[in-house]
């Protein structure tokens, strides 16, 4: 099998996995990450009516760390910026709880930092 089906398989498995135990609702959405090559994306996701109540991506933060392209130390201050961003336009909308849905992807790096932004910026898992 290739090596990049093999990846994709065992991360849906894995997202599946979360996605049984974690579960959104109006009073506390599910905070879900994607991560591209081009990016990463954010959602607030109330599951009970299956809607978006805010999103983010890493294309939003105009930072001059996002303007340069560099080393994945640089990629880890913006997802934390974003981090802080999504947490922002929650708390707008009277969200503070959230629950944190990973995606498959390792709680490491760039996930760990978007984690570490919302809660900052005042979001609570």
């Amino acid at each position: 099998m290739n090596k990049e089906k093999e990846v994709k398989i065992k991360r849906d498995r894995r997202r599946a996995k979360i996605r049984t135990k974690v579960k959104g609702s109006n009073k506390r959405p599910r905070l879900s990450v994607f991560k591209s090559s081009k990016g990463i994306y954010l959602q607030l996701i109330d599951d009970s009516q299956g809607r978006t109540l805010a999103s983010a991506h890493s294309r939003e933060i105009k930072l001059e760390i996002a303007k340069r392209k560099g080393s994945g130390k640089e990629k880890v201050k913006i997802e934390f910026e974003l981090g802080k961003l999504i947490a922002k336009k929650a708390l707008d909308k009277k969200i503070t709880k959230a629950v944190f849905d990973r995606g498959g992807f390792k709680y490491h790096g760039r996930v760990k930092a978007v984690a570490d932004g919302a809660r900052e910026g005042g979001l609570k898992f």
